[in-house]
């Protein structure tokens, strides 16, 4: 294993919030920039506003994950949709996470990053717009495809160019704003769980709750928009800085440990109420246990990166975590179904924590801000394309089988495989440094 000497040391520990303790999980995409990216253009008023904005557009991000799996049982019915169309309906949006995310640093260059974000916004829109839409003479399977598609991509230009915003806006403030991003990107996935089932039993049909989604994305949009059009696009180029991550074993290990991460948290967004209601839980009480669940994920990340930079690695936390997700899952599926709110509690609490600390790592195992960035892209890009292999082979299963059964199996393999590699993620090296 090889040494750091003091001034690596010095450039970790830079990355570590001195008021909270808790690692800067907020990555700029756009640390390469030459000339360096400029904070948004608003005055001393302006910059709250812009505050709101940000966090807005992050109480968005999720919500078309978990709304959709909130009425899947009566989507599949009504719309009928085939058991393939139902595994591609929640695969592809978390794949194009990983296909469009290296694209956005490229579009931020081009046409900064604040319009970039609008137009994403208004994809975002357009695609939960376009999801419930009825086609004559083809019903609802193309619009729903297509919408879902436009969904995924603009999601992952948010998920990557967000973050960069906010530290490059607030860094006077990053414990506050990066604790109210974090926390909007949860609740967003809570709100889509716990609403959309209301929504439908009072409206009567599906369709209204998806579309009642488009009302908040729409909201953000208005708001965004005239901040985003007075910012002065500034052509930017890119300069390479920062140790190459795809050569180190330690940034493998960090991104493999993602990949199983991102394949259990998808999947509990895509199949747990559809796995509670199979289990005879009514689609009120499925919601709000899943919200419930995601709430508990809030604690775990709100906690997590700050225990794991505590310890001298991060080893037995991420073994801990991760069986954590893998047990609570396999438990939500084969344990009694009266203890079913502590099940899914353990899953919400690992679930969170797991998220949290994987992308800790990011900070933990790297020693400049280039590299954590170029570390990022790579998780997000590797991560976030295979980890939507677990919401396929979820809806595989479950199809081949006609139960959950066999998904409780797997997901107890994942989190044993998420154990290995969060502690081989855990040890302290440092990419670029002996690996």
């Amino acid at each position: 294993m090889g040494g750091v000497n003091s001034a690596e040391q010095s450039n970790t520990r830079e990355q570590i919030n001195d008021r909270t303790g808790r690692p800067d999980v907020l990555v700029d995409a756009e640390i390469d920039d030459v000339p360096a990216a400029e904070p948004t253009r608003v005055g001393r008023r302006g910059l709250v506003f812009l505050g709101v904005c940000l966090v807005l557009i992050g109480l968005n991000l999720r919500t078309v994950f978990s709304s959709f799996s909130a009425v899947l049982p009566e989507m599949t019915s009504d719309a009928g949709l085939p058991g393939w169309a139902v595994v591609a309906l929640t695969t592809v949006p978390v794949t194009l996470l990983g296909v469009f995310a290296p694209l956005a640093p490229w579009l931020a260059r081009r046409f900064g990053a604040e319009r970039v974000l609008l137009g994403a916004m208004a994809v975002l829109t357009a695609g939960l717009a376009l999801r419930p839409v009825d086609l004559p003479g083809t019903g609802h399977l193309p619009t729903l495809l297509a919408g879902t598609v436009a969904c995924g991509a603009a999601i992952a230009l948010c998920n990557v160019l967000l973050p960069g915003v906010v530290k490059r806006d607030f860094p006077h403030r990053l414990g506050l704003m990066g604790g109210l991003y974090t926390t909007a990107i949860c609740a967003s996935a809570a709100l889509g769980a716990g609403f959309t089932y209301p929504v439908f039993a009072v409206a009567g049909h599906w369709t209204a709750a998806l579309w009642f989604w488009v009302l908040p994305a729409a909201v953000v949009l208005l708001l965004f928009l005239p901040v985003a059009v007075r910012q002065r696009p500034i052509h930017h180029s890119a300069v390479a800085a920062g140790a190459n991550v795809w050569r180190s074993a330690v940034a493998w290990n960090v991104t493999i440990f993602m990949v199983l991460q991102a394949m259990m948290s998808f999947s509990v967004f895509a199949w747990l109420a559809p796995l509670l209601r199979e289990r005879g839980i009514d689609g009120g009480t499925a919601g709000l246990m899943v919200s419930v669940s995601i709430v508990l994920q809030m604690l775990g990340s709100l906690f997590a990166p700050a225990l794991a930079a505590r310890f001298r690695d991060q080893r037995a936390i991420n073994t801990v975590v991760a069986l954590m997700t893998g047990g609570g899952f396999a438990l939500s599926i084969f344990g009694p179904v009266e203890l079913i709110w502590l099940w899914t509690g353990l899953l919400g609490l690992g679930q969170g924590s797991l998220t949290a600390v994987a992308l800790t790592m990011i900070m933990l195992r790297t020693r400049d801000a280039h590299t954590a960035a170029h570390l990022s892209g790579m998780m997000q890009g590797v991560g976030y394309g295979l980890g939507s292999t677990g919401t396929l082979m979820v809806g595989q299963l479950h199809q081949a089988t006609g139960s959950f059964a066999a998904a409780g199996v797997l997901f107890l393999a994942v989190g044993g495989l998420a154990a290995v590699f969060g502690y081989r993620a855990g040890r302290r090296r440092y990419v670029g440094v002996g690996g």
